[in-house]
């Protein structure tokens, strides 16, 4: 409660610096050089303002001196002298949107940036995200931060009303969050006004900040987007002190002011969970998550290598150029992460920038991958052109910290011809057979492995080395599936060579026929309105009218969905006969066509939306995997997926970032909302899943999708929302311009895409214990990598034979298998499921030297003691807790 003492106002100066939004980073980042420019000057000139904010992302710095490579000591120097404040974050992403270590790799690149200059960062600053995950005061914790800001996704109610609470989070971690009035972080720039209209700014500004002060301390962030502090800044404490004399106005820096008001706040609200709802205090816009849709796919897409492919294949493998190459892909994607670029709501200039960076970043991992893997397989490719090749390797590797089978998909190439590039002179080229009837077999091992071939074509193979020009070929292409004969170590793998030899592959374990495809665990039928029936074979347990393909207008902007008064959902129908595309045994796929009119097309008129779906049963995995090659051809509509389950008024568990999130179907709201409709929309990481007393259904992604779960059980997965404006002030559910008025027709997400998906029947057993669809996510989407080198020379034992890592213990998730930051080392972290203390350890097959508990900052904790001869990490992780090791090896 508030003292008689006299109240001290902090006058926080600051700008907000969207780096890219309705205009392209150019336009953005030149105003920045002015801006910063005026703001060093003004910071040297008068000594009345103790510091300036820069909005607490440090990619700013970055592109000033990319510019200005002559001020970095000046700046430095600022920053070494607290005045002017930098980090946490790299860049202040949609906090929503990206994966977990997405996240940490933010503020991993922030907090280097800022000790390279000198500086430390305490207060987790974000004052502009579309939401915050639960896992916020986790992350404050792990990166040494007791303290935030944050403004949009919070309730004034759960906050009771004042401007401070505790925000618990899934550990019982705690973060002191200071949350922002209802103008938000642009509220003092209210004030800077000519003297005679002074009085009447500090009152509306004094009306919001002052009811809700919890103690004596009141923090007024001065400054607004892309602005630079006005010339008399500094004036602005003795003007107000004029014109309010009860009260103290001091300019403070804002971990000062979090300091002194934490010292005094007393019987504070506890925040827990996720925090998306405004509730009428200012907008939530989380119509976000289905904007610009197939760039939040290829983000999550990208993520997952870089998480679950490229960093392990790093960290156990040769670390150089590799790990430089990772770090700067990391800066290239978290670039993308800005809240308003990935989020959707930013012009077409800058979605095209981030598939720009994408594509980069992609092509950079893709070498660093091959590279990797050449090392497992102990292939040198310029000794194989040099003194030939040994033949054709298939190289298998578990990209998951567990043993596993099952079946195996991959390509391999089989040579034809040479393609000649350049002047022939003397050179023929050679030829060869193509493929032939062959089995698989392990080297050194008796058994043999008789593929399906699923499909064979022809095309063109380009085989690179870095001491010789590229060797182009025509080769006969060929997908093939084949069950293993033992399963893979965690992260561990082995070495197959193919024997010319025709055989019949063994027992049917997947089928496909008519318009059903099965294995041992489920089947979809297909019927002759589009619709499908999913079902556990041999039982009676169905769940019908899946899969539906379903549009609804969309008269909404970027920001918000808004739906058409009178509109009817339209719903795709069966165009053609379904497909059998590959029958078994391993893997059998059904193919079929559904199209809608939707939306608007070209002249007004209603356009068509075409999907090619193809549902795939791999082995007696308990999931199907559905593709869905959309092509759009309307406008202004949402696409989604619909999967009615029966489980009416059931609460659906949805994958988070670090966990998951339990949620209830959201209650109908009627009547008029004020500022905005709060949405029956949700944003999910890697699944959905509901369950009752039986049988239920769980969904699937590669990384972040959105979706819709209602009280009458039905789940809608969203597509596609195709929208053209940025923003527009005449909706339904959100009166007002959330942005500068834009027209985004990139952002209609016409034309060709592809979504990926899993559908698995689980049980209720699978919902309490989520390490079982996670591990189920896995096998979909992080299946073993299959590496094939036809021109094999060996050139040392392979590496494969030496490495391996598991994680054991219940409930525990790996999270990253990663080259440490600052040395050798390999940092590992896991996160725990299950409410209560789980006991486990990492258990690797080569030696460790050294483990130490580290921050998710990698700060040392404490020394961990080693057994098995140092092959194990004995683990402790707390409930719903995080836990990092830092392994350097001998």
């Amino acid at each position: 409660m508030l003292t008689t003492d006299r109240r001290v106002v902090h006058l926080i100066p600051h700008t907000h610096w969207d780096r890219e939004w309705y205009l392209p980073l150019g336009a953005f980042r030149a105003r920045l050089i002015g801006a910063l420019d005026g703001l060093l000057a003004q910071l040297a000139a008068d000594p009345r303002l103790p510091g300036f904010l820069l909005d607490g992302q440090t990619i700013l710095l970055e592109d000033y001196l990319e510019v200005r490579p002559e001020r970095l000591d000046e700046v430095a120097r600022l920053v070494q002298a607290g005045r002017l404040d930098i980090g946490p974050w790299y860049v202040l992403a949609d906090e929503q949107i990206p994966g977990a270590e997405s996240l940490v790799r933010n503020l991993l690149l922030g907090g280097a940036a800022t000790r390279r200059f000198g500086g430390a960062a305490s207060v987790l600053y974000s004052p502009d995200a579309f939401g915050h995950p639960g896992c916020l005061p986790q992350l404050g914790a792990e990166f040494g931060m007791a303290s935030g800001v944050l403004w949009r996704g919070v309730s004034p109610a759960a906050m009771d009303n004042r401007d401070l609470a505790w925000w618990s989070g899934p550990d019982s971690r705690r973060l002191l969050v200071y949350h922002l009035p209802p103008d938000g972080y642009e509220i003092g720039s209210g004030l800077l006004v000519p003297e005679e209209r002074l009085a009447a700014a500090w009152q509306r500004v004094a009306g919001q900040v002052l009811p809700r002060a919890a103690t004596r301390h009141v923090a007024v962030l001065v400054g607004a987007d892309h602005h630079a502090p006005p010339r008399d800044l500094g004036e602005l404490s003795g003007r107000l002190a004029k014109i309010e004399a009860g009260e103290e106005f001091r300019f403070s820096r804002l971990a000062d002011f979090l300091q002194a008001a934490g010292a005094e706040a007393r019987e504070l609200a506890v925040l827990r969970g996720e925090q998306r709802r405004s509730d009428g205090y200012t907008w939530a816009l989380q119509g976000v998550h289905g904007t610009r849709a197939p760039l939040k796919r290829r983000n999550s897409l990208i993520e997952l290598q870089l998480t679950r492919l490229v960093e392990p294949l790093v960290s156990l493998t040769t670390r150089e150029p590799g790990a430089g190459i990772l770090r700067q892909a990391w800066r290239e994607v978290i670039q993308c992460h800005f809240h308003d670029a990935i989020a959707g709501c930013c012009s077409d200039q800058v979605a095209r920038a981030m598939t720009v960076r994408f594509d980069t970043a992609q092509a950079a991992l893709d070498v660093v991958v091959a590279d990797a893997c050449d090392q497992l397989a102990g292939h040198d490719p310029d000794l194989a052109r040099e003194r030939g090749s040994h033949g054709s390797r298939l190289l298998l590797w578990n990209p998951v910290a567990r043993e596993r089978g099952g079946v195996v998909v991959c390509d391999l190439t089989f040579f034809r011809r040479d393609i000649l590039v350049g002047p022939p002179g003397a050179r023929r080229a050679r030829r060869g057979p193509g493929m032939k009837p062959f089995v698989l077999r392990s080297v050194g091992g008796p058994t043999e492995l008789v593929p399906q071939i699923i499909v064979q074509e022809r095309g063109l193979e380009r085989l690179d080395a870095r001491r010789h020009c590229p060797d182009l070929d025509d080769v006969d292409r060929v997908r093939i599936a084949f069950p293993l004969d033992r399963a893979l170590q965690g992260f561990g793998g082995g070495l197959f060579e193919i024997h010319p030899r025709r055989a019949r592959p063994g027992a049917a374990l997947a089928g496909a026929a008519g318009r059903s495809v099965w294995n041992s665990q489920v089947k979809l039928e297909l019927g002759g309105d589009g619709r499908a029936v999913v079902r556990v074979p041999g039982t009676t347990t169905a769940f019908s009218g899946v899969l539906v393909l379903e549009s609804e207008r969309d008269l909404g902007d970027s920001y918000s969905f808004c739906p058409a008064p009178g509109d009817r959902v339209r719903r795709g129908r069966l165009s053609g006969r379904p497909r059998v595309t590959a029958s078994g045994p391993y893997l059998a796929t059904l193919e079929w066509r559904l199209v809608l009119r939707a939306g608007a097309g070209i002249g007004g008129r209603a356009g068509i939306v075409t999907a090619h779906c193809q549902a795939e049963a791999i082995g007696d995995s308990q999931a199907l995997r559905l593709r869905l090659a959309l092509d759009n051809q309307a406008q202004d509509h949402r696409l989604r997926l619909r999967l009615p389950t029966g489980l009416a008024r059931t609460p659906i568990l949805a994958g988070a970032q670090f966990g998951v999130v339990g949620r209830p179907p959201p209650s109908r709201v009627s009547g008029p909302q004020r500022l905005e409709s709060p949405v029956p929309t949700a944003p999910a990481h890697r699944f959905v899943a509901a369950a009752s007393t039986g049988y239920g259904l769980a969904v699937f992604a590669p990384g972040f999708f959105e979706y819709e779960w209602n009280s009458r059980g039905e789940l809608m997965i969203t597509l596609l929302r195709a929208v053209g404006q940025l923003s527009k002030a005449d909706l339904r559910t959100r009166p007002g311009h959330a942005g500068w008025p834009t027209a985004t027709p990139e952002a209609q997400c016409m034309g060709q895409g592809q979504v990926e998906l899993g559908l698995a029947l689980v049980r209720a057993e699978d919902i309490a214990e989520p390490a079982r669809l996670e591990q189920l996510w896995e096998d979909i989407f992080v299946p073993p990598v299959a590496r094939w080198i036809r021109d094999y020379h060996q050139a040392g034992a392979p590496l494969i034979e030496a490495i391996g890592c598991t994680l054991e213990g219940d409930g525990l998730q790996l999270s990253a298998l990663k080259p440490a930051e600052s040395t050798a080392g390999t940092v590992a972290r896991c996160y725990n499921l299950r409410p209560a203390v789980s006991r486990g350890c990492l258990r690797f097959r080569r030696r460790v030297g050294r483990a130490t508990e580290v921050r998710a900052d990698e700060t040392p904790v404490a020394d961990l003691p080693l057994e098995d001869e140092g092959r194990c990490i004995p683990l402790v992780v707390g409930p719903r807790g995080l836990k990092s090791v830092l392994v350097e090896w001998t």
